[in-house]
């Protein structure tokens, strides 16, 4: 009998693609994924995995599809990995200087990352909250640090995620009143070989490329290891802390 259930929200990314792999195969635990593209959770090994489907991001989508996983299990979700991220789209590339800054895409940009997984947590609180631990996983970047800083450029990315980090401070403030039995995490994947990362790879350092199935399993062990403290974590793939 399964006595736990793992969400994984995003759950198109190559990373939450490899989480879900990683996950699928724990006894004990039913896997959850929410995600505009099911077509990766058709494969057979995935057949007793639940998949909620959305058509956006909207406010109104989230909590539709809270409201489905509600309905889908009555199994206390240990663990949250909410993995949106965007670094550029097709039209914009990270800006070099403050003449790239484009409102267009610093708007695309803080939706998708910060205020995306922002409506998450708004949403999924009063579910989790309750006597069962829960440690929620958002994705950020060691480019979110403002203390870190020290290349500039990359305006809208670097801000998303810092504003992100601030509301993950922030919340964790207030659940630690509230509920108490949530951990909020803030992690950086590092240069992951995947589509956000195409057009940068040549730049990365030998060694510092790391494959999706890499990152999954070095999140699960570090997530896994967590103490529920009531306080924020902004940690990197190693685990080690990073400034905010």
């Amino acid at each position: 009998m399964k006595n736990q259930a793992i969400l994984i929200i995003g759950a198109n990314s190559e990373i939450a693609k490899a989480l879900s792999s990683n996950i699928i195969t724990y006894e004990n635990t039913h896997l959850i994924v929410i995600s505009r593209d099911k077509s990766n959770y058709q494969q057979e090994k995935f057949s007793k995995a639940d998949v909620i489907t959305l058509n956006d991001y909207q406010e109104h989508s989230i909590s539709q599809a809270t409201s489905q996983l509600k309905s889908i299990t009555k199994l206390p979700i240990t663990k949250v990995f909410i993995c949106h991220g965007v670094l550029h789209t097709k039209d914009h590339l990270p800006e070099k200087r403050l003449e790239d800054f484009s409102p267009t895409m610093f708007n695309e940009i803080i939706t998708a990352n910060t205020i995306t997984p922002m409506l998450w947590l708004k949403h999924l609180t009063p579910m989790l909250s309750g006597k069962v631990d829960c440690k929620i996983t958002i994705f950020s970047a060691r480019v979110g640090s403002i203390t870190d800083n020290k290349l500039g450029g990359w305006y809208s990315y670097r801000a998303s995620k810092a504003a992100m980090n601030m509301l993950i401070k922030s919340a964790s403030i207030e659940l630690a009143r509230r509920a108490k039995n949530i951990k909020l995490i803030s992690f950086h994947p590092g240069t992951t070989d995947s589509p956000l990362s195409k057009p940068f790879q040549n730049n990365v350092p030998e060694g510092k490329l790391f494959t999706s199935e890499f990152v999954a399993e070095q999140l699960l062990s570090i997530v896994n290891n967590m103490s529920v403290d009531g306080e924020a974590s902004f940690i990197d793939w190693k685990g080690d802390n990073i400034l905010w």
